[in-house]
């Protein structure tokens, strides 16, 4: 297809692109499950169905769609005899509840029927049974004794019923009000459906994982002890046909946060990631040695790793996993008896997702500049080839241009560093043009090369825009040091490298002053901050930002043990630094047209952080917007109602092109 035959890309797009969420492989490697997820735009709402895919490479075959019902199908996984596959369906109400279905097709049957929704589950290697992690409504007026009493077919709380606080966290971003419910493990029989609880108590299970002779199961949980519920460990559980058989036993270590267990095949390691703060967003990879107890850190503190279910390999000499590196996500495989760890995959212009690792790699991956689909590679990464085509819309689109750009920017010790970014704009555009310096959030995370993160990026550049995402100081993938550089120096350090790669840009030839920022989370609070010391920007688009640091401390569901990490320090002893960092202290000085983006129930930036500084531009007489969306979690753009969606893509790229042309208010 020629230039002259594709279209712009348009808000509209966000309801044709379809993703690939998880990845199981069949027992014997030949089939692979997974999850696509679409938008319903008829019904408003966001649908997924399972798919296979034939692994014979000598037959390639197109996936074939296996679900088709009208609901949210998610977490495939075959039995260990590849005669079944459970998954995770709504299909018969509003909570998902673990269904099989034969991978040769035929009417999925229900096999629980539990009151709470089930998040997780693992088939024990016998296939007689599965691990599964279920809510379980509890008692918030009884406190941590409300937690003992549990059943598996108690109904919920009514929504209406008050919500007593009385520890944290109390609450959790897209889910609101949390000491009304529990996750607990249980134990299903695989053909009746009878659940067993395993465990019971004042904290929450997450990822699990079956020993190799599904005696014991591994799973991380979150603590019970006063002031420490935010942080997780792995516990171990012996199981006998029955159930459980004594008392949960604690895997503690030095770390804070524990997660994503996965039990070598000859037992002898658990591999994991975690942190040692619990306010540390930046996971390393760890071993647990099961016999000795003892835990040791994989490579050295740079090795980054996206909590993403880890693959060992069948002799358990290797294990297999998604590395953060310089901007991009790679499969990387970690060699147990030398240490090394080497890139097995390493897209130059994208972002590996989900992995599933046997004798061949399976995996997503995707751009900004090209979309996501399912691709295969040999064991060792080579001869890669793309094994879906799941978003052929994407040709009938203008292509872009996605290049890796490197400037020379302050590092805020008087020197200068190399950072990395990445510059958008519509293939074969040249000069100057509109600028718009979308930051990413974080701090300590790197730019998302998701289209529907950002589905504005397409439209922009298909309209004669550039794009520039920038990999700031603070940003994690490039080493501890550049990552942890940021603490306590949130705005000071990073706005004059972002200002820097503009004024680099415009010597080039290729932005001049009609220059926008936009960003969310971290990005909206820089997105604040750079409009309040500088007037380099016509126009700003900000997303549940942080504007006052001290307040977000106490209303965020996270800020209570993120912010002191991101402080270095707590409010009672760092007020006056906070204070400082806080874009709502010097927000009144802005000029620039601002638009706010804010998911109404938003309890990671609540509604009020944008709320403060919109009001205080408003005072001032900035021409400033804010829109609330009702429902909306902190990740409204990519994850909120697709209605939703498209109003907040429309509202951007409509509130930049007002005003990019329309120089700044001159002091005169």
């Amino acid at each position: 297809m020629s230039h002259t035959d594709t279209a712009p890309f348009v808000p509209d797009d966000l309801f044709l692109e379809r993703r690939i969420t998880e990845l199981h492989l069949a027992p014997d490697g030949s089939r692979l499950a997974l999850s696509l997820k679409q938008v319903d735009r008829p019904q408003d709402r966001t649908l997924s169905q399972l798919w296979l895919v034939d692994l014979d490479p000598a037959q390639p075959q197109p996936p074939r769609q296996l679900t088709r019902a009208e609901a949210r199908e998610q977490s495939p996984r075959w039995s260990p005899d590849g005669r079944r596959i459970a998954f995770l369906s709504d299909r018969a109400g509003d909570t998902a509840q673990i269904h099989l279905i034969s991978p040769d097709g035929g009417e999925a049957r229900a096999l629980t029927d539990f009151a709470g929704a089930v998040s997780e589950l693992q088939w024990r290697p016998d296939g007689r049974q599965l691990a599964a992690v279920c809510a379980l409504a509890v008692d918030p007026e009884r406190r941590a004794k409300g937690c003992e009493d549990l059943d598996l077919h108690r109904k919920p709380r009514s929504t209406e019923d008050p919500e007593l606080a009385w520890r944290l966290p109390y609450k959790l971003d897209g889910q609101g009000y949390a000491l009304a419910s529990r996750q607990h493990l249980v134990l299903v029989d695989a053909h009746s459906g009878e659940g067993r609880l395993l465990t019971h108590g004042d904290f929450d299970v997450g990822e699990i994982a079956w020993s190799p002779d599904g005696r014991r199961l591994v799973y991380s949980r979150s603590r019970d002890e006063a002031r420490q519920q935010h942080c997780s460990d792995l516990w171990v559980l012996n199981l006998g046909p029955q159930g459980a058989e004594g008392k949960p036993e604690c895997w503690r270590c030095e770390l804070s946060t524990a997660a994503s267990p996965a039990w070598s095949p000859d037992g002898r390691w658990v591999a994991f990631v975690g942190a040692l703060d619990g306010g540390d967003a930046v996971m390393r990879l760890w071993l647990r040695e099961v016999s000795t107890g003892q835990v040791r850190p994989v490579g050295d503190a740079d090795l980054e790793v996206v909590p993403e279910p880890l693959q060992w390999s069948a002799d358990s000499e290797r294990l297999r996993f998604i590395r953060a590196h310089r901007g991009t996500q790679q499969v990387a495989q970690l060699t147990l008896r030398t240490r090394e760890v080497r890139a097995l995959v390493a897209p130059e212009r994208g972002q590996v997702g989900a992995l599933v690792a046997a004798e061949r790699l399976f995996y997503t991956e995707e751009g900004v500049d090209h979309p996501q689909e399912l691709h295969g590679a040999d064991a060792c990464g080579a001869n890669p080839r793309r094994l879906s085509d799941f978003n052929a819309w994407w040709r009938e689109r203008q292509p872009l241009q996605l290049e890796r750009r490197r400037f020379e920017l302050p590092d805020g010790r008087g020197g200068q560093e190399t950072v990395e970014g990445w510059l958008l704009r519509r293939a074969g555009a040249e000069g100057r043009m509109p600028l718009l310096v979308d930051v990413h959030g974080g701090p300590a995370s790197y730019v998302s090369l998701q289209y529907g993160t950002s589905p504005h990026w397409q439209v922009l550049a298909s309209r004669g825009w550039a794009v520039l995402a920038l990999d700031a100081v603070g940003s994690s993938s490039y080493g501890r040091e550049f990552s942890e550089r940021l603490r306590a120096r949130w705005g000071e350090l990073d706005l004059p490298q972002h200002l820097g790669a503009i004024e680099a840009l415009r010597e080039q030839g290729l932005a001049d002053e009609r220059v926008a920022i936009s960003g969310s989370s971290y990005g909206g609070y820089l997105g604040a901050w750079a409009i309040g010391h500088c007037e380099t920007f016509r126009a700003a688009v900000i997303s549940a930002p942080v504007a006052n640091l001290e307040s977000h401390f106490g209303s965020s569901d996270s800020g209570y043990f993120a912010d002191p990490y991101s402080m270095d320090g707590k409010p009672e002893s760092n007020r006056e630094l906070m204070l400082r960092l806080s874009p709502m202290a010097q927000i009144e000085q802005a000029c620039t047209p601002t638009l706010f983006i804010q998911g109404k129930d938003d309890e990671r930036c609540p509604r009020g952080q944008s709320e403060e500084i919109f009001v205080k531009l408003q005072r001032a007489g900035t021409p400033t917007e804010l829109v609330l969306y009702p429902g909306g979690s902190h990740h409204l753009i990519g994850q909120g109602r697709p209605a939703h969606r498209l109003d907040a893509v429309r509202r951007i790229v409509g509130w930049l092109e007002r005003w990019i042309n329309k120089p700044l208010p001159s002091d005169d």
